[in-house]
């Protein structure tokens, strides 16, 4: 195991919250964002409730599977700029947490993965059309809050919803013959996952009443941080520690879904390179045709051992420091010290 990669799985080993709060400064902060969760977990669970017994029962299925709360997470930090987690900043909390899931019903289905969150992904439980209806039905109710909110509040939902449906559409038809096929895929990162974790702490200054002059480094930050979080994602996906991921190995490149570290790759002209990602081509091809996903098994491995893995690495942590960087604007203050934190745990978790 190369260094940096030792580094983030013992960095692995402690949570996000341990480590985005381990500062004597940030010990009440934390005590603050633990209370706030609380109540975005109960505003959650009456958002979730509806009245028909199977929407009910596959609206909440994804959400009883736990989840790190990370966006959340993000707007109960950055509202400390203002008036703190005022009903407002809970609500727009909500509503943010419930287009993330709203996200990942539909993102399994386009990617056929088999589980989520330690669990079979909601269109293995009910097909492919409920798992997208109630990704559906989640949208709709994040739409619903932001509208008790006025204006602002709906057009940064659209925005977000926007940039979202535009990554998803980009990955799906993929870069075109003159797309640089990672440029490419970083501004698919930015808009799928970028977009929402910048809207979440984007959130906390604008439901909190902060300094405008705040939203664009905060928004900037949250992008950044968002793009290193999936970077690390993609090389996760490829563990081979099931049970670490709550998915099976490799999910994504199973599915014929591109990730990084197959793009870097793909930009290697050594034959032993060539020659991984045409068997790894292959392999897709074969899966598409009906055949049993367990062939990629070896040639995942053996990207998971590649130097192109390593390179996924070290952009990931580019990019957390660039978002690092995005946060000199911000009062020095646990909350500023808190979201640095953040920006290096999550290039930098268990992988």
């Amino acid at each position: 195991m190369t260094p940096s990669a030792s580094n983030a799985r013992l960095a692995g080993k402690l949570s996000l919250t341990d480590r985005v709060f381990a500062g004597p400064r940030s010990r009440r902060l934390m005590a603050e964002v633990e209370a706030g969760l609380e109540r975005v977990d109960r505003s959650l669970e009456r958002e979730l409730h509806v009245s028909d017994a199977l929407a009910d029962t596959t609206s909440r299925y994804l959400y009883e599977a736990g989840g790190k709360r990370v966006r959340p997470m993000l707007t109960l930090l950055t509202c400390r700029l203002g008036d703190g987690a005022t009903d407002d900043v809970i609500e727009g909390a909500t509503a943010l947490e419930l287009t993330h899931l709203g996200s990942l019903y539909h993102d399994d289905v386009m990617d056929a993965a088999d589980k989520r969150r330690g669990v079979p992904s909601a269109h293995a439980v009910w097909g492919n059309s409920i798992a997208i209806l109630t990704g559906d039905l989640l949208f709709s109710r994040a739409s619903q809050i932001m509208a008790r909110h006025g204006e602002r509040a709906i057009r940064l939902q659209a925005d977000t919803f926007e940039r979202l449906v535009l990554g998803q559409m980009h990955e799906t038809v993929g870069p075109q013959e003159d797309d640089d096929p990672v440029a490419f895929y970083l501004q698919v990162l930015a808009d799928k996952t970028g977009s929402l974790i910048a809207a979440a702490a984007q959130t906390g200054v604008i439901f909190g009443n902060g300094p405008r002059e705040l939203e664009q480094p905060i928004f900037e930050f949250g992008e950044k941080a968002g793009v290193a979080f999936q970077l690390l994602d993609d090389v996760i996906d490829l563990s081979a520690d099931a049970d670490e991921t709550g998915k099976v190995p490799g999910t994504d490149l199973r599915a014929g879904v591109p990730t990084m570290p197959y793009l870097v790759l793909g930009q290697r002209s050594d034959a032993a390179s060539v020659d991984l990602h045409e068997r790894i081509d292959d392999g897709v091809a074969r899966i598409a045709d009906g055949a049993d996903p367990s062939i990629l098994d070896e040639p995942l491995a053996e990207l998971r051992g590649h130097e192109a893995t390593q390179a996924t690495l070290d952009l990931a942590h580019a990019w957390s420091r660039s978002a690092v960087d995005a946060l000199a604007p911000l009062p020095d203050g646990p909350v500023r010290e808190a979201l640095t934190r953040f920006a290096e745990a999550v290039a930098d978790r268990s992988s």
